[in-house]
């Protein structure tokens, strides 16, 4: 009896052991939603605008930062010449004033005749 409950204790080990072989376990198959032609047509589409959007907006930043800096170029150059201005103003204040006129007149060979001054009012 020792060797038939041994032969019944192998069968039933092989049993077990092939059913795990006859079973092969495979991972459940995920499907993918289909993306139709229309839906791909409307990714790229908003990619492309996107990308449009994106360059216009870059090209606007510099066209604003190149007169931003053109404006302070002119603004540099108008406070100099204002100041050139402001310079030349004085300058004319004092050769324009009686006793300078009169020296360079002495300078240059004149002579004052009080007969020939006519006075001019501004």
């Amino acid at each position: 009896m020792s060797n038939l409950a041994v032969k019944v204790n192998q069968r039933a080990q092989e049993k077990t052991k092939q059913q795990p072989q006859s079973q092969p376990q495979t991972a459940p198959v995920k499907r993918r939603l289909p993306i139709t032609l229309g839906e791909r047509v409307l990714a790229v589409l908003f990619v492309l605008g996107l990308a449009a959007a994106s360059f216009q907006l870059i090209a606007n930043s510099v066209a604003a930062y190149q007169s931003s800096m053109e404006i302070q170029k002119l603004e540099q150059q108008v406070d100099a010449q204002s100041r050139t201005n402001a310079d030349l103003q004085v300058q004319v204040k004092e050769l324009s004033n009686y006793d300078t006129i009169l020296k360079k007149a002495k300078e240059n060979g004149l002579k004052l005749d009080k007969n020939n001054v006519k006075a001019i009012q501004e």
